[in-house]
């Protein structure tokens, strides 16, 4: 990116395993976040913020620079994760993706709100105190 160019791009991204099938557990969830977290560090001028989530979804926080392509790249996480957990991981067939996704943009000062939000999904699940925001997906 351009040294003249300043940005502050905050993103809420989140997607559901296919069927919202419950697999995200255990040693599969570590290995997961661990891989997508590395990908977003890789993207040149993108930082990672926070990845949480529960069985059946995932929750990421990132910056992004504006010559970033948003649907792309998220293309590309969700399908390099999947097809590293399938043939790394575990069995082939075992994680798929929902076709859609959500990703609401925040500026800085709810940075701690949606990083807490991401942290304690289980949490909020449980309980039933869900932000319809930031659970929002796109259709299967």
């Amino acid at each position: 990116m351009p040294r003249h160019v300043y940005s502050e791009i905050y993103l809420h991204i989140a997607w559901h395993t296919r069927g919202n099938v419950r697999v995200i557990e255990g040693a599969l969830k570590d290995r997961l976040y661990h891989y997508i977290r590395n990908r977003v560090i890789q993207t040149t001028d993108a930082v990672f913020h926070e990845i949480g989530g529960i069985e059946d979804h995932v929750h990421l926080a990132v910056s992004i620079p504006p010559t970033l392509q948003i649907s792309e790249w998220i293309g590309e996480l969700k399908g390099a994760s999947a097809h590293y957990i399938n043939h790394e991981v575990a069995r082939r067939g075992t994680l798929a993706w929902q076709k859609g996704y959500g990703v609401v943009s925040f500026g800085k000062k709810a940075l701690p709100f949606v990083l807490d939000y991401i942290q304690n999904q289980p949490q909020h699940h449980a309980s039933g105190r869900v932000h319809a925001r930031l659970e929002a997906m796109g259709d299967e």
